[in-house]
């Protein structure tokens, strides 16, 4: 039974913040109006709803005989309080209600705007007039107001505000609100309008993705909500009971109604990749992370093997470091021919001197921009390639790491030609992608793991040469390492006036055997990092904050590394802390705010690895390390 005079979409979001209770002059309230979440722009009029002299309402009629639900677009600055909404036969008559609901602020999540759906079951009377009357309750002071439309819609009913200071009661208003009464496929929420969306949940850019192995798209926060994955795949099934995928071939994502037979395959397809591979994890929640994690960093796996950080603006280019991290864990888990895209790509884009941008475009142009280049990929690389060898599968596995090689020899003899005379790197910008004065040690731990990857790589194929050079060079840096940076417990520089750094967990397995007294490091560097919503920080440097946002990377770095040294618990603990970060969709986030909700991007294709890495090593499949010394030819 659909509504008998369709009524147009909802209008963009005010902000909520000072809104006067008062029914704004509509001139003034489209001026108010901003762009949310990439809505189209409207003229707006706002009804101010609280209780006790404010209310709106809305006559209706219908061409059915039974009443389920009705929709409105409710904006609230309060993040507690109730809304009912009731369909009455007379608009002034509390008496003569025929179907009520009453929704509660905090369970929708607190202050926050979007469409909400109030379940009815009524009989009515088609072709009768009814009113749809909407009131709220708060002890905040925050308003709550129902949206509507200045523009005249054709054929639609009048409205009323109920304002007694401002109208003396009951006053009719040549606006349309908008609402709908039994929404039906596109009328209902998370299709083409958000559903009620939490103000918190604003605090990401993306929430999620969608795919079709060769076109990307994020799912907004705004469009997240009441929505959840098909099981084993980025087909989002949404409140309405429909789905939302990207068509093999298209662009943009389409909205099919279940068990459409293009989306059923896509379903079929990656289910069958990930039973192809390995999902890791010892509990239930480590292995549905797990597998999002792996399905999240398949769709930002471009074809030609760029890795895309994450799927807003700023994070839609390939790191080398990024790249590297999700090339390992594809390995581990069995998805050989991902993790070798990633570093056929890496062959393509480095430089002829043997290092990388900082990021390129993902076609593999170049970069976006002159950001400063970053040493610590000639560390990243190799080491993954060594990686992904270890995991690969022996048929024809030399003959694909020879075609590898110029790219290692390149990047570890320009890793081994920059050591300085006391055996350290020179300053470099880190995984920060800040500067540094001194050398630090988010470039000098990647540097060893690389240059004992190379090494071994070297060693595998009877390059001796290669592999003594190498070799050597990494017990250069070893030594200056302990020289310089064990005494601080592992700081970011050697100077030592730039604080802690959680990239000592670089120095643990899987990256480096962990040398003596690394332990008390791990433990005091964590302890200087955690932040009180349960996360770290990169570091604390005194001449750069992060603010009260913890990074799950960072804060996984302790994770990987825990298990990697034989603690187990405290890995655990640390990894089950991540995972209660995951949004609405079960996606990692970049950060995580001081109020402890997901924030920036989700996913993070690097959080994903993590994630996936230290499962593999909680359940005792943790990848080897780069040998110290030249190994003996497997």
């Amino acid at each position: 039974m659909a509504f008998a005079r369709t009524l147009l979409p909802a209008v963009l979001c005010l902000a909520l913040t000072g809104v006067p209770a008062a029914l704004p002059h509509p001139a003034s309230a489209a001026a108010a109006a901003a762009p949310y979440d990439g809505q189209a722009g409207h003229e707006s009029a706002l009804f101010g709803v609280k209780a006790a002299d404010h209310a709106a309402a809305q006559e209706f009629t219908v061409d059915g005989t039974r009443l389920s639900r009705v929709s409105v677009w409710l904006g609230s600055g309060a993040a507690t309080g109730s809304v009912t909404a009731q369909v009455r036969r007379v608009r002034e008559d509390a008496g003569s209600v025929v179907a009520s609901a009453t929704l509660d602020l905090a369970a929708l999540g607190g202050a926050g705007a979007g469409w909400v759906e109030f379940p009815l079951s009524a009989t009515v009377t088609a072709g009768t007039t009814y009113y749809l009357f909407l009131q709220a309750s708060t002890a905040e002071s925050g308003p709550i107001a129902w949206y509507g439309t200045t523009r005249p819609v054709p054929g639609s009913l009048t409205s009323w505000n109920y304002d007694r200071v401002y109208w003396g009661g009951w006053h009719a208003y040549d606006s349309r609100l908008a609402f709908h009464v039994n929404p039906t496929g596109s009328e209902r929420c998370g299709e083409t309008e958000p559903c009620y969306v939490p103000a918190p949940a604003l605090a990401a850019r993306t929430s999620g993705l969608l795919t079709n192995r060769v076109a990307t798209e994020a799912v907004l926060p705004s469009f997240a909500v009441g929505a959840s994955y098909v099981d084993g795949s980025n087909v989002l099934r949404l409140p309405s009971g429909r789905w939302r995928y990207l068509p093999d071939g298209a662009s943009a994502s389409a909205v099919v109604e279940a068990d459409d037979p293009g989306a059923l395959a896509q379903i079929e397809e990656s289910r069958a990749w990930l039973a192809a591979g390995e999902v890791p994890g010892t509990t239930a929640a480590q292995r549905a992370a797990s597998q999002r994690a792996l399905l999240s960093m398949r769709a930002l796996l471009k074809p030609g093997g760029a890795f895309a950080a994450a799927w807003a603006p700023p994070w839609e280019y390939s790191w080398p470091r990024d790249g590297a991290f999700a090339a390992v864990a594809f390995a581990a888990t069995g998805h050989d021919e991902e993790a070798y895209r990633i570093l056929g790509y890496d062959a393509r884009t480095q430089r002829a001197d043997g290092t990388w941008e900082a990021r390129t475009l993902l076609d593999g142009s170049g970069p976006p921009d002159a950001r400063k280049w970053q040493l610590d990929a000639n560390g990243w690389v190799p080491w993954a390639t060594w990686q992904w060898y270890r995991a690969a599968p022996p048929g024809g596995r030399e003959e694909r790491l020879r075609a590898l090689y110029p790219m290692v020899r390149k990047a570890a003899d320009y890793a081994a030609r920059c050591l300085g005379p006391d055996g350290l790197p020179p300053a470099s910008p880190d995984y920060w992608e800040l500067d540094t004065a001194t050398p630090n040690i988010g470039t000098a731990a990647p540097l060893l793991a690389g240059l004992r990857s190379a090494a071994d790589l070297a060693a595998q194929l009877g390059m001796g040469a290669d592999a003594e050079r190498w070799g050597e060079a990494a017990r250069r840096l070893s030594a200056a390492i302990a020289t310089f940076f064990a005494p601080l417990g592992y700081q970011r520089t050697v100077d030592g006036e730039h604080g802690r750094d959680s990239a000592v967990a670089f120095m643990a397995p899987p990256f480096n055997a962990a040398p003596a007294g690394l332990g008390e490091a791990l433990d005091s560097t964590y302890r200087a990092l955690l932040l009180p919503n349960g996360g770290v920080s990169p570091g604390n440097d005194p001449s750069f904050s992060w603010g009260s946002y913890a990074w799950t990377a960072s804060t996984s770095f302790f994770a990987l590394a825990w298990a990697g040294t034989g603690e187990p618990a405290k890995a655990g603990a640390v990894l089950d802390w991540v995972l209660s970060k995951r949004n609405v969709l079960g996606e990692l986030p970049e950060t995580v705010n001081g109020a402890g909700l997901p924030s920036a991007v989700a996913p993070l294709g690097w959080t994903d690895s993590l994630v996936v890495l230290t499962a593999l090593a909680l359940q005792g499949a943790g990848r080897p390390t780069p040998p110290a010394t030249r190994s003996s030819a497997r």
